[in-house]
């Protein structure tokens, strides 16, 4: 078997470069589509399923939404470990699948049990999915914050959208955000409703993740001294916003051949439209929400905070798709941020924390620096050890030869060029079989041309060849 290869590799050498290059060129599409990182990823597939019910202690969280989702995750196929985690308010249990199962496959099969786990779980819990995503897909993260926190140093024009001369800052909605809660919130609503959607649909991006800042909440606080007054109860003022902060579609009037669409906008678009909701009347006089309850701008509790330079932020990280390229995914999201600047308010600004990029560029630097000097010194000491440029020039084709063919099987197998995968390649193994075949081929040849005393023939030449290939 081994002679008909030898022999066949050179009767067809042409044969044999050109299947050579063939291989060669689909390497170097292999190399170019390759994923690049700084790390080997090695997270399990595992799918995470998060639930907030804020009312719930960790005991009540674990007994009645932790337990009933774990255990409703038994048997799916695939199906490896859980473990599970339950925190004042909140649970979460991760589903690991072992190796090689698809994430699409194992999403859809937690979905399903998901669906049969809901009935068992208190009212206003509702359990969703984690992005598709790893532990080491966060490859961008950003702030958003104001350039001149509280107004200070910035220009204060009155009327005009930012800050103003009495510290407050004027949106350019018309609201004025007077204290440190209504500024966080604002930040908050830029970040969720401007910033993040342009970022969710950057190519090979699984999500946003917001923190810091203060959902915004409108919030009504009724007086219970006010409701006794009035003889009203909470539930009125419950019944009187729900009933007065909705839109009704009424269909269409059809005249001379037109339709009129007809609808009764009643939706609260301000503090002031839920102030002068009407609770109730007493001898013909309007009872209105603001008469037993004050009207604010609130925050929701939050259990974590951002910071930027020691004043009140949001950060955002974007989160990678699994399998995808951090690289390039970094980039475009990089780029997207840079677009999503321009329509931000006034003396609002973005301003990015971590690229991932920049550490991937840097990994692969090295890499490439390692390589070549690697590589140069290889063909170096091949040369002064052969003692015959050809001969070292041939057996150095074996590293970019076994780049390229290696770039085929990561590609296939999903492996990416990252620091581990690429930085340790070892030359000296590489080389190590074609230094010994060329070093014997030069010293046959040489030998036989010695004792011909001649120059050798090609055909003599490939029967040396052959010769001293088969002896290795």
């Amino acid at each position: 078997m081994l002679d008909s290869i030898l022999r066949f590799s050179l009767q067809h050498r042409l044969l044999v470069v050109f299947f050579t290059a063939v291989v060669g060129g689909v390497g170097v599409w292999s190399l170019l589509k390759l994923p690049i990182d700084a790390v080997p990823d090695i997270t399990n597939v595992q799918v995470q399923i998060n639930t907030e019910v804020k009312a719930l202690t960790p005991e009540d969280i674990e007994r009645q939404v932790t337990w009933p989702i774990e255990t409703g995750m038994a048997g799916i196929p695939g199906l490896d470990t859980t473990r599970s985690l339950s925190r004042s308010g909140f649970s979460q249990v991760t589903v690991a699948f072992k190796d090689g199962t698809d994430i699409y496959f194992a999403r859809q099969q937690v979905a399903e049990r998901l669906n049969q786990a809901r009935g068992t779980l208190p009212a206003g819990a509702e359990p969703t999915m984690g992005a598709i995503s790893t532990g080491l897909g966060e490859v961008l993260m950003y702030t958003v914050s104001f350039a001149h926190p509280g107004g200070v140093g910035a220009d204060h024009t009155a009327g005009q959208p930012g800050w103003q001369p009495d510290g407050s800052y004027l949106t350019s909605e018309g609201q004025v955000l007077s204290n440190d809660v209504e500024q966080a919130a604002y930040l908050r609503t830029v970040q969720d409703w401007i910033v993040a959607p342009q970022l969710k649909n950057v190519p090979g991006a699984a999500g946003v993740d917001s923190i810091g800042g203060y959902k915004k909440e409108y919030v009504v606080a009724p007086d219970p001294f006010k409701l006794v007054a009035y003889d009203l109860t909470m539930a009125d003022v419950v019944t009187a916003l729900e009933e007065n902060n909705q839109s009704v579609g009424a269909g269409f009037i059809e005249r001379f051949g037109e339709s009129f669409v007809v609808r009764a906008d009643g939706r609260a678009r301000s503090l002031a439209d839920l102030a002068e909701i009407v609770v109730a009347v007493r001898q013909s006089v309007p009872i209105y929400v603001r008469d037993v309850a004050t009207v604010a701008i609130g925050k929701e509790l939050r259990t974590g905070s951002a910071s930027r330079n020691g004043n009140e932020a949001v950060v955002g990280t974007v989160l990678m798709l699994l399998g995808e390229n951090s690289r390039t995914v970094a980039q475009a999201a990089s780029n997207r941020l840079a677009m999503a600047a321009k329509a931000l308010p006034v003396d609002v600004q973005i301003e990015e924390v971590l690229n991932r990029q920049t550490l991937v560029d840097a990994t692969i630097a090295t890499v490439e620096k390692n390589l070549t000097e690697g590589a140069l010194l290889v063909i170096v000491v091949l040369f002064l050890l052969l003692g015959n440029l050809r001969g070292a020039f041939i057996a150095a084709l074996v590293i970019p030869l076994s780049m390229l063919f290696a770039g085929i099987g990561m590609i296939r197998y999903g492996i990416s060029g990252n620091l581990m995968s690429l930085g340790a390649i070892d030359f000296g193994i590489i080389v190590d079989a074609a230094v010994l075949l060329v070093e014997n081929c030069l010293r046959v040849l040489g030998h036989r041309q010695q004792q011909l005393g001649r120059t050798l023939d090609l055909k003599e030449r490939l029967h040396e060849v052959f010769v001293a290939s088969k002896e290795m």
